[in-house]
């Protein structure tokens, strides 16, 4: 009963987590979309009011007209938007979800004794340390650094030092499938916390200057955008880390802390090209082509460096593989989550004809994701995962 209430709570969550996650990105794509495309008004009333940039937009069959402001409009309206439920939504419910997929069974899920031996109760602080001390380092490089002619080059290079020795050290603490996980994670709570730290308090303290008919310091608006840049760059590498772990040709290579860090840069430069794309449209960014063209070329070769070896399994003479075998293995290293005790997505293999009938997804998981068993808590052999695939390869014969 409790794998099933917790399969529910899963699957609630993760449906909740993309709804909001959705919200947020689409928001911030949109407005990184509406700064590129600002142009100077051409309205004398939008020019004395102090607007620096306007965009007449078409959707939906209605015609849009948004202006921006150099720090403030003369007069807040009655009714004010803001934009950070997306954010904090998106964290409440994907630190909920991390904490009933991971975090619950932190033994099976987190660690992997042959990364490092954990008990259960150190890998779940390691994990919310990883998000909390991240955060406390790519703050205090965006305060200390993030000033001056170079700041935000400055900032870009150590951030991107700093998630290259993070994604090192989660690969080496934390089994694949959780360190690809908890990166996407550490880097959604920097966004969420650029909003809940700096933006929304940089923004409160412009709406309250305002309503005293104080003059409004112009860094509260510097800082947020500096932050809101950040998190638009950070966006495509999270959603790689996040959608990664169905995928353990990725997570379980030797490597695989360099095929992340290779990954959220293609997918950081696939993002610049976006950003710069609407830019390049009005004459104002280089063309941003070339920005594209490294993301899609990092990306092929990393599908060519881990592309499985052409190999044969079956020996040539070599004794067929029985179905007895293969249920003597499977009885041994399947049936703690498979088995009469625990059904883990309802099924069983201690049940006739369940191998045979589930042989393409035993040989695909076991042999060739290597994905289970879990962590391989049970050691299974890769002797007896060749036989396996042998016995799947023969056609899955069962006598």
């Amino acid at each position: 009963m409790e794998g099933y209430l917790l399969d529910w709570g899963n699957l609630i969550l993760r449906w909740t987590h993309v709804i909001v996650a959705i919200a947020w990105i689409g928001s911030s794509f949109y407005f990184v979309f509406l700064d590129s495309n600002l142009t100077p008004p051409l309205g004398d009333y939008e020019k004395s009011q102090g607007v620096n940039g306007e965009l007449w937009a078409l959707h939906g069959g209605g015609f849009y007209h948004p202006v921006k402001w150099n720090v403030a409009p003369p007069k807040l309206p009655d009714h004010l938007h803001w934009f950070y439920w997306e954010s904090y939504s998106t964290w409440l419910s994907g630190f909920a979800l991390f904490t009933i997929s991971y975090l619950w069974n932190a033994n099976m899920f987190l660690v992997d004794p042959s990364v490092m031996k954990l008990a259960p109760a150190e890998a779940i602080a390691a994990a919310i340390a990883f998000l909390v001390v991240f955060w406390i380092l790519y703050d205090a490089i965006c305060r200390i650094f993030g000033q001056g002619k170079n700041g935000d080059a400055t900032v870009g290079l150590l951030v991107l030092i700093l998630v290259c020795i993070a994604a090192w050290l989660a690969c080496h603490m934390f089994s694949g499938r959780a360190a690809y996980l908890l990166m996407g994670a550490m880097l959604a709570t920097s966004m969420s916390a650029n909003v809940f730290f700096w933006i929304i308090p940089g923004q409160r303290k412009v709406v309250a200057s305002i309503k005293a008919g104080q003059p409004v310091d112009p860094i509260h608006g510097k800082r947020g955008k500096q932050r809101s840049v950040h998190n638009t760059y950070f966006t495509l590498p999270v959603v790689f880390a996040m959608l990664s772990n169905h995928y353990a040709f990725l997570y379980s290579n030797p490597h695989n802390w360099v095929l992340l860090i290779l990954m959220m840069f293609a997918g950081a430069m696939v993002r610049q090209f976006f950003v710069m794309r609407h830019g390049f449209k009005l004459g104002r960014n280089g063309n941003p082509l070339p920005y594209a063209l490294v993301g899609i070329v990092v990306t092929l070769g990393v599908i060519g460096w881990i592309r499985p070896a052409e190999s044969s399994v079956a020996a040539a003479g070599a004794t067929k593989v029985s179905f007895a075998q293969v249920q003597k293995i499977v009885s041994e290293r399947c049936f703690m989550c498979h088995g009469a005790a625990v059904q883990m997505k309802g099924i069983r293999f201690d049940q006739p004809g369940a191998i045979e009938k589930h042989a393409q997804d035993i040989n695909q998981q076991v042999v060739v994701t290597k994905i289970m068993p879990l962590n391989n808590a049970t050691h299974i052999t890769d002797d007896e995962r060749t036989m396996i695939a042998r016995w799947f390869n023969e056609g899955a014969p069962s006598n």
